[in-house]
């Protein structure tokens, strides 16, 4: 099994505004053949907790113009790490001490990487 179609277009398109909000060390996987509930996971750090809310929210008003809204949020008062749950798409935006710390590519390494096509913007 492989990752829809839908998922990969939501999962580059939050890719695409995390970028545009600054996010840096943008990642996607293709998780679905390891877990049942999604098929694509997008990791982005961001440096402080008022980006990581700046990134959050450029991604949920991108993909809100996909017809897209997440199932859950969970994280957002505290800004240190987002999850965002498309169902098709997990969004984990992290403070990079958070990302460092929990080192979600350890767990997520061997699912196959997506070509996102964007680049960060410093």
């Amino acid at each position: 099994m492989v990752a829809t179609d839908r998922a990969l277009e939501l999962t580059r398109a939050a890719a695409e505004a995390a970028a545009d909000k600054l996010g840096t060390n943008i990642v996607g996987y293709d998780v679905s053949e390891q877990l049942a509930i999604t098929d694509t996971f997008l990791i982005v750090s961001a440096g402080n907790e008022r980006q990581v809310g700046a990134v959050v929210d450029g991604i949920e008003e991108k993909l809100r113009e996909l017809d897209a809204k997440p199932t859950r949020r969970e994280g957002y008062r505290e800004q240190r790490w987002v999850l965002l749950d498309y169902l098709d798409l997990v969004v984990h935006v992290q403070h990079a001490e958070e990302r460092t710390l929990y080192s979600l590519e350890r767990l997520w390494g061997d699912c196959p990487r997506l070509d996102l096509g964007v680049e960060e913007k410093r």
